[in-house]
């Protein structure tokens, strides 16, 4: 840990929401390391969810807080979220600091204060992925038309308020040409942090066992995964969980000859177990940068993923996995058989991951932060 020397800036972090530690929430962490007197502002907080580093701060909520079953269904109050963020009083601050990938953007900051805006992505939901969460086929004809226009508003006030922050950075070029292309800002780049000091080889040797680890939720396209393993007749080990899971569950069960196991949520060692357990770690969806095969890739794993967004800048095709052009089953399942053939530099792989270490994002951060402008 290197904390912050020129920490005299009264610094805020404002943060979507604390529900579980994903990798918007790793990249907190290490910002809350570098800046323990930071206070940290979200929508909603789950006390215990999140790692000591954070848990630690000071850390304020929003009225969503308060509301019925907003610890586990808060994305039902989706239309209540642009309220709640301009809602938190920024004013004690000279630097605001948010992690957005739905509306933390959007916090508004005191007069002649600096906001940075380490930005996941633009809005899924509201902008291209609105039928992948809310189409027909996911909440019903009705529920979709409904959810249309409140979507389009969410859009509407996504772009106008995209000129709130002073600088934006993204995780990836493909995030940063999203926010090109939806709020009409440039946005430099920075790769988010992966624990390789945690996530190393080590025993168990892997079996013949694909894994995914994921939030179980529609853009991910999880159903391929189980579909293209059915195809290689090659047993699944999902771990996550999400609106999805039953689902998904419906889905595995419903083909015969497949084995899928739903592990559901795990602790960190856990999770490093199930990565050096597993022969090949897969990655159906389009990613916006793409931390699991990072961390696959730390403990010695070889990666099958869509050869799509963050997944090109994150994979080397042939050296630390394999990018399947084409995202149906059959072209993941040739993708899967290739890899479990492949003989992968396990030494190789591991030292891909390295470059995205932890200590080389607080840095970047850390500079962009203490800079004299944005």
């Amino acid at each position: 840990m290197n904390p912050a020397r020129t920490s005299r800036r009264k610094i805020a972090f404002v943060h979507d929401w604390l529900t579980g530690m994903r990798g918007g929430e790793r990249a907190l962490d290490v910002l809350c390391e570098r800046y323990p007197s930071a206070e940290l502002f979200t929508l909603i907080h789950v006390p215990g969810s999140v790692s000591p580093a954070i848990e630690r701060r000071t850390i304020h909520t929003s009225f969503v807080q308060r509301l019925p079953l907003a610890r586990t269904r808060y994305r039902e109050y989706l239309p209540l979220f642009p309220v709640a963020i301009e809602q938190f009083d920024l004013d004690r601050f000279d630097t605001i600091v948010s992690l957005s990938h739905c509306c933390a953007k959007s916090a508004l900051a005191p007069h002649g204060a600096r906001h940075l805006c380490y930005c996941f992505t633009p809005m899924r939901y509201a902008w291209d992925q609105f039928d992948a969460y809310f189409g027909p086929e996911r909440i019903g004809r009705a529920g979709s038309a409904a959810m249309r226009p409140v979507m389009k508003g969410m859009a509407g006030w996504d772009r106008r308020t995209a000129g709130r922050p002073d600088r934006y950075v993204a995780i990836s070029h493909y995030v940063a040409g999203r926010i090109r292309r939806y709020y009409n800002r440039e946005a430099s780049v920075v790769y988010p942090p992966v624990d390789t000091g945690f996530f190393q080889p080590g025993a168990p040797e892997p079996a013949r066992r694909a894994l995914v680890v994921s939030a179980l939720v529609p853009y991910k396209r999880l159903e391929t995964a189980i579909a293209a393993c059915r195809l290689a007749k090659v047993p699944l080990s999902i771990v996550g969980d999400g609106p999805e899971r039953r689902r998904l569950e419906s889905v595995a069960a419903a083909r015969p000859g497949g084995d899928v196991a739903f592990l559901g949520r795990l602790t960190d060692e856990q999770v490093r177990d199930e990565y050096r357990r597993a022969a090949v770690v897969l990655l159906p969806g389009e990613e916006d940068f793409g931390i699991v095969p990072l961390e696959a890739n730390a403990c010695g794993r070889p990666v099958v993923a869509l050869g799509r967004g963050g997944s090109l800048e994150t994979i080397v095709d042939g050296e630390t996995g394999v990018l399947v052009a084409d995202p149906s089953p059959e072209a993941f399942a040739d993708g899967i058989v290739r890899a479990m053939a492949a003989r992968f530099d396990r030494a190789a792989i591991r030292s891909h991951a390295e470059r995205f270490g932890r200590e080389r994002f607080g840095d970047e951060m850390q500079q962009l932060i203490d800079g004299p402008t944005l």
